[in-house]
């Protein structure tokens, strides 16, 4: 949806509407990435300060016809501290398909991440909290995630990659395919891969080509390819 948004004396044409519901028990934060996502022309419909509340109103909204967009969500809320929201995440991934889930943790967590990642990669988004202060990048991926992209934060992509048991699956891969990987793990497009790696559009889609030969993933599979590179990734 295309809408424009007055900001002082200048106006932001916003392409990609999307509605958000942000679940961080930090009243602070909360406020703080309300402000960033409106002020960029999306609509935060909800906030709320812990899991319960999150499952509760997406269920409300699901009910109503009203169905957001994307959640973006702290992996650790009350009343523990722990693993309520990424758990909180992994239900609503489960009983609404269709609903981007984006969560930001202080730290990477490779179980959280993992458990979050299975099953599909399609509308799922990881991010460390320092992400937040690249405004930039991170509502660029709140709606990447909303239109059913991905999201990785490039440190959990790292870290991820440097299980030893990926060398197995990975083993057929260049070092520079294996690094194109990665950046598609991160949720980039070709273009944004080319420019990180300062190559030609032509030699990353030639990379990706090669991945998916090595990776068995036939033509037919077709755009549904890319998923299937990045989860064989992940999950090796």
């Amino acid at each position: 949806m295309r809408t424009s948004v007055a900001r002082g004396p200048e106006i932001v044409i916003v392409e990609d509407r999307v509605r958000v519901v942000i679940a961080e028990d930090s009243v602070l934060l909360r406020e703080g990435l309300t402000r960033l996502l409106t002020d960029r022309g999306h609509e935060v419909v909800a906030g709320v300060g812990d899991a319960e509340a999150l499952i509760k109103v997406i269920g409300e909204l699901a009910a109503e016809g009203a169905l957001p967009d994307v959640v973006v969500a702290d992996v650790r809320m009350p009343p523990t501290h722990t693993d309520e929201g990424v758990r909180a995440a992994v239900r609503l991934r489960r009983d609404h398909p269709e609903l981007g889930v984006l969560v930001l943790s202080q730290y990477v967590e490779e179980q959280y991440a993992t458990e979050l990642l299975a099953g599909s990669t399609r509308g799922v988004g990881y991010l460390l909290k320092d992400r937040v202060a690249e405004v930039r990048e991170f509502v660029d991926a709140v709606v990447r995630v909303a239109r059913g992209g991905t999201a990785l934060d490039p440190e959990v992509v790292a870290q991820l990659l440097g299980r030893s048991r990926k060398q197995d699956v990975l083993a057929g891969l260049t070092p520079r395919e294996r690094e194109v990987l990665g950046l598609m793990a991160e949720g980039r497009t070709n273009s944004a891969v080319a420019k990180q790696l300062v190559v030609s559009d032509g030699a990353v889609e030639k990379h990706v080509s090669n991945i998916f030969l090595k990776l068995g993933l036939s033509p037919s599979e077709g755009d549904h390819r890319r998923v299937l590179a990045v989860l064989t990734y992940l999950r090796s």
